[in-house]
């Protein structure tokens, strides 16, 4: 028997236009009353919110890849492992030398350049403004990264673009320092090393009465490897690489824009109610 569902947002529980089907939240907001789900996610907590409320969850969410947990109720970070600040210093200046383009989480914000933004952060930006001020996600375009290091508590990751990305990620005081997955088809994201989603989902389950094996973790791409193989079910999206399909555990029968597939697979694995269409 499962005891928790853990999910990726984008390109699992996100469809491709930003949104989620009412299927899948009125079928989470079901499954949310008996079982704890939990979101896991790359995503900045305050560019998660949104989702996170309309979802009707009440337990922490693990974000940046695994970097901290943040507790909505209250308001606050409930642990973290974020970077240091000299090699957060490092890491800018070292990104700069590789012509590469950056995008640096803090501690309540996610910060780009405004003489280098990047295109999905700018797409990103406008979606956020569509919200009321006091609930929107915060994305600001900045001056200078190194001066903002100095102005926020934590670093929790970066994200780069550029055609040296890959040669970037073996460079060895990135391989020493951080932790690299892809997150997108040509974005890297970086952690402190150790950070996983899988690791930091295994340090949420101790002290609980819920073991490894009896977690449902289903994402799509290769910052969600970790915590598919933790799980005694990894679900792999149809839209996910082959790749992580091959280490999955499971492959949905549709893509994140099919409005049923997830709350088929929390029907077959959790409720086992079945549903007429």
């Amino acid at each position: 028997m499962y005891k928790l569902l853990a999910l990726d947002l984008d390109g699992t529980v996100l469809k491709s236009d930003r949104t989620i089907s009412p299927i899948l939240i009125e079928k989470i907001r079901i499954l949310a009353e008996h079982i704890p789900v939990l979101i896991v996610t790359g995503r900045h907590h305050t560019t998660a919110r949104p989702y996170y409320q309309q979802l009707g969850l009440t337990t922490p969410i693990i974000c940046c890849n695994g970097t901290y947990i943040y507790d909505y109720q209250n308001e606050q970070v409930l642990e973290h492992n974020a970077l240091q600040k000299d090699v957060a210093r490092q890491f800018v200046s070292l990104a700069a030398e590789h012509d590469l383009t950056t995008v640096m989480y803090v501690t309540n914000a996610m910060l780009h350049s405004k003489y280098r933004p990047l295109p999905y952060v700018e797409s990103l930006s406008e979606w956020a403004n569509s919200f009321p001020r006091e609930n929107r996600p915060q994305i600001h375009k900045i001056n200078d990264f190194h001066h903002e290091i100095e102005h926020h508590p934590h670093v929790w990751k970066f994200v780069v673009e550029g055609k040296s990305a890959d040669h970037f990620a073996g460079l060895p005081f990135v391989q020493q320092h951080f932790n690299g997955e892809y997150s997108w088809k040509n974005r890297i994201d970086f952690a402190r090393i150790g950070n996983t989603k899988g690791a930091a989902l295994a340090k949420y389950l101790e002290g609980k009465d819920i073991l490894a094996e009896q977690v449902v973790a289903v994402g799509d791409h290769h910052n969600d490897i970790s915590m598919l193989m933790l799980a005694g079910m990894g679900v792999a999206m149809l839209n996910a690489d082959e790749a992580i399909q091959q280490l999955a555990d499971r492959v949905t029968a549709a893509t994140n824009d099919d409005d049923w597939v997830l709350a088929d697979l929390i029907d077959q694995l959790f409720l086992s109610e079945g549903e007429d269409r």
